[in-house]
């Protein structure tokens, strides 16, 4: 089955640039192009997407007034120049299952993103994962917060290198560990953080919020 991907960005180039990488791929049938918030919420109910790439700075409606309207329809992969780790954070607290930053990404990196997100997976760009986590290191009371999780060292140790953008493969060779004994990490870790992919553990994680 093809995916089905819904573009909305303000700048046209762009929104053509995108649909000419999605269109190399079988597995990836763009069904529409929006400029602002308001077009891509019609448009996203009227085609039901798989995944919608949404920019973050539109007219009328930006990304982040519309996206949690938006991820109730579709997966939401943000595609954005804004590498703020405020922007970051509120856009995948808003729904967004992925976060890619302009000018740190592929046409290879674009295509297994939007898949990751169809099937499920969260995705972040390295960028921003280590933009969101470097600014969240300078709060003082971070390890304080995450405490309150009841993560054993190692899993913490973990999560710390996912953050940073690492695959479970090169967090097994980073540690020493087996791939099998990271992804055992990461299923404990998920569980206590309440999260169930690898963007919510991201974004619980950088913030070091606990609800108790």
């Amino acid at each position: 089955m093809t995916t089905s991907v819904l573009i909305v960005d303000d700048n046209p180039i762009v929104r053509e640039s995108l649909r000419g990488v999605l269109d190399l791929s079988d597995d990836v049938r763009v069904v529409g192009e929006a400029g602002n918030g308001r077009d891509a919420l019609t448009l996203a109910l009227r085609h039901r997407p798989d995944v919608t790439l949404l920019d973050y700075r539109m007219p009328i409606a930006d990304g982040l007034s519309i996206v949690d309207e938006l991820a109730r329809h579709t997966v939401v992969l943000a595609l954005t120049s804004d590498a703020s780790p405020d922007v970051i954070a509120s856009m995948l607290r808003g729904g967004a299952r992925g976060y890619l930053v302009h000018g740190h990404f592929d046409p290879p990196d674009l295509l297994r993103a939007v898949l990751a997100v169809a099937a499920g997976q969260g995705w972040l760009s390295p960028v921003a994962a280590s933009v969101a986590t470097s600014a969240l290191r300078e709060q003082g009371s971070r390890r304080v917060a995450r405490d309150g999780f009841g993560l054993t060292d190692r899993e913490r140790d973990v999560l710390d290198l996912l953050c940073d953008g690492l695959s479970n493969a090169a967090i097994a060779e980073r540690l020493r560990l087996t791939e099998k004994t990271v992804k055992n990490h990461l299923y404990n870790a998920f569980a206590k953080l309440q999260v169930g992919s690898r963007t919510e553990a991201v974004v619980r994680w950088s913030a070091g919020t606990f609800d108790s």
